[in-house]
């Protein structure tokens, strides 16, 4: 193995694990903020410093003319199931705590997979696989069990959360769909502060129709949590989306997604010293349950789509010859 690509694993570790760190701490913001703003507000605040974070970027294109044909229409549709989902997750943290939303939003390995066999012919080969399936099966016990297991699932209120939670998870699953058949050959950087725009207008807008007193309650933060409200649109969108694509450039998707999978464990800890969150534990076991379906789907796809292995070239003597 060169030393060049050594480097470039050991930056695509780095930069998953700054990815893990930021999606993990979102939802602890969120819970933290619901007790001062509303979720229409953070969604717009969070969305606007992202956007006028990444804003340059389309400026410094638009100016040298060097944007992709057709990008402003090919970002549409994946900017609409983010603005959807980006709603919902929102405002699950209002009704249930943040250790459950991100077991529950791990789901939409499912929503995508069967989104990849409807929409991408190339990958039925995957998805038709016995192994695959059974993964797909797991995560579905998993879920039943983190929806059923819990002392107080699922009434009232926090049946909603859960309800806004997988419905999260299926919208971000669209998302990732719709990215990979739009975007798919434009560069990550200004495919995502496109969408980043678009999602801004959208959530933006909300805010100032629904949002208290249009938005404006922000204002009323102490500087410590509005740096919270600011450090989460940076942790969850405006720096770790970049981040992780640039690692699944130097590692792959099967390891960075899943580095991904441990979000739940994290958050969840992180929960229960800070919020007091306490899973029982057929919800803990559920979603270990869950979290080994995903394992074995990833397994399963990184199995039946890889390239298959060139022999090394021999020399004269018939010795391989070693490779760099």
């Amino acid at each position: 193995m060169s030393v060049k690509s050594t480097k470039s694993g050991t930056g695509g570790v780095v930069l998953i694990l700054l990815t893990l760190l930021g999606w993990s701490s979102v939802p602890l913001f969120l819970k933290y903020l619901t007790a001062y703003i509303d979720a229409w507000t953070a969604n717009g605040w969070r969305y606007g410093i992202s956007a006028l974070f990444w804003a340059p970027v389309l400026v410094w294109g638009a100016w040298h003319r060097t944007l992709p044909a057709g990008l402003w229409r090919a970002a549409l549709v994946p900017s609409l199931f983010n603005i959807a989902a980006q709603i919902c997750f929102a405002w699950a943290p209002y009704y249930i705590n943040p250790g459950l939303i991100t077991f529950l939003l791990r789901l939409q390995i499912v929503f995508v997979a069967l989104g990849a066999y409807l929409l991408f012919p190339s990958e039925r080969p995957v998805l038709r696989s016995p192994t695959y399936f059974f993964g797909v099966v797991i995560v579905f016990g998993g879920l039943l069990g983190l929806c059923f297991l819990g002392e107080t699932l699922p009434r009232g209120a926090t049946a909603l959360g859960v309800g806004l939670a997988i419905t999260a998870g299926v919208l971000y699953g669209g998302y990732s769909l719709a990215v990979r058949r739009y975007v798919h050959d434009i560069s990550p950087v200004i495919a995502f502060a496109t969408i980043s725009l678009y999602t801004a207008i959208g959530v933006v807008s909300v805010m100032l129709l629904r949002g208290r007193d249009h938005g404006a309650v922000a204002w009323s933060l102490t500087w410590g949590r509005f740096g919270m409200l600011v450090a989460s649109a940076f942790a969850g969108i405006a720096i770790t989306h970049v981040t992780y694509y640039s690692a699944i450039a130097r590692i792959g998707v099967a390891l960075s997604a899943g580095v991904i999978l441990l979000q739940p464990f994290i958050t969840s800890t992180c929960s229960y010293f800070l919020f007091g969150e306490r899973l029982t534990v057929g919800q803990w076991i559920s979603g270990l349950t869950a979290m080994v379906g995903a394992v074995i789907m990833l397994n399963t796809q990184r199995r039946l789509t890889r390239p298959p292995s060139t022999p090394r070239p021999r020399d004269e003597r018939g010795t391989r010859i070693a490779r760099e």
